[in-house]
């Protein structure tokens, strides 16, 4: 059941018709609830420079996102583009956004087999040789960021879909030796930044990604090795989304492990063309992750969506048929979702400030 305005607002939460996201999450007992970003000009961005102006507004208001992700502009591709030879100019877009509206800023990602430099994959290599740029990337971009990440993504996608260790050139030449190194180097770099393993797929609990994901886990921690957090993606489908019931037991498998957890990149893809019956879909998709989130906020620290407006979602250009997978249309109307979530955050604060009460 949803509460109506009158009754939110006679108990308190926030008034629904000016509540907005981070506000509510974090009345909820979350630490925010933030929307990832991208450097205008490039990738999805370059055709809307239009759309700048009022994005900008959005984005920045804090009330609506108290944290956020650089999509790409820490990836090696563009901060290491050449061996030794590094440039911070797209990481600090971001960056420098979050220090400037007071943002969150989590920091991502320093060890991924995609969106590589072309010669960390064409490099033969020795396991001394790659053992040093691995180090040596950590250390520079780590230490270049050092005191502004509150969380980093040291390692992403490292597994299968089957749940074993994806086959990069990191795994190739180095096994199971890479991802220890890389969370040792990131904790002797930034010990104060949360270090997280972060991966898609790894949101139910009956799936053996997930499990992979515990081991994985379970092996640095057994190791003596610093990992703060588990980092699920949730990139979620419309018509077949984890309910929230599986998302908090999912959320339970890793608190096992690790001390907090997040919903990193959050979408939900519709398949095109978009309507009625898809859209209510999707606000329900969204809604259980608001829900599993505050239900479980001794370990979930908060939900980042991966972009919010839809005509800078990577999901059209990746998985042709697929879209309109965030919260603010082309025009900049708001999807379903967003009020759907607003409504579930007001539920969720009554119920809990009605359990104080009784309390």
């Amino acid at each position: 059941m949803r509460l109506s305005t009158s009754l939110l607002a006679a108990a308190g939460a926030v008034p629904l018709a000016t509540a907005q996201l981070h506000e509510l999450a974090v009345k909820a007992g979350l630490q925010y609830f933030g929307a990832a970003t991208d450097t205008p000009g490039f990738r999805e961005r370059e055709p809307y420079p239009e759309s700048y102006s009022q994005y900008d507004a959005i984005l920045e208001d804090p009330k609506e996102f108290g944290q956020t992700t650089p999509t790409n502009g820490q990836k090696w591709l563009f901060v290491e583009p050449e061996p030794g030879v590094f440039n911070f100019t797209e990481g600090d877009y971001v960056a420098d956004l979050a220090n400037r509206t007071n943002k969150i800023l989590r920091c991502h990602a320093l060890v991924w087999h995609s969106q590589l430099a072309p010669w960390v994959e064409t490099t033969e290599w020795t396991k001394e040789g790659l053992r040093e740029a691995i180090v040596r990337h950590i250390t520079e971009v780590a230490g270049y960021y050092r005191g502004r990440c509150a969380h980093w993504d040291v390692l992403n996608e490292a597994l299968d879909e089957d749940g074993t260790y994806r086959k990069s050139v990191f795994y190739n030449v180095l096994g199971e030796e890479y991802i220890r190194l890389a969370f040792e180097t990131a904790a002797k770099v930034d010990p104060e930044a949360k270090l997280y393993y972060n991966d898609y797929g790894i949101e139910r609990p009956a799936s053996v990604k997930t499990a992979g994901a515990v081991r994985l886990v379970k092996m640095l921690k057994d190791a003596g090795i610093k990992v703060d957090g588990v980092g699920m993606q949730a990139h979620l489908h419309a018509d077949n989304h984890p309910s929230e019931a599986d998302l908090i037991n999912t959320i339970g498998m890793y608190k096992e492990v690790v001390k907090e957890v997040a919903f990193t990149e959050l979408d939900v893809r519709i398949k095109v063309p978009v309507d009625e019956q898809k859209l209510q879909w999707q606000s329900e998709c969204y809604q259980k992750v608001v829900g599993a989130c505050v239900k479980t906020k001794d370990v979930c620290v908060g939900i980042t969506i991966w972009d919010f407006y839809d005509p800078f979602s990577w999901v059209p250009h990746v998985f042709p048929g697929n879209g309109a997978s965030l919260l603010w249309f082309e025009d900049f109307s708001k999807h379903p979702a967003y009020d759907g979530m607003v409504n579930y955050f007001g539920e969720l604060i009554e119920a809990q400030d009605g359990n104080a009460t009784c309390s």
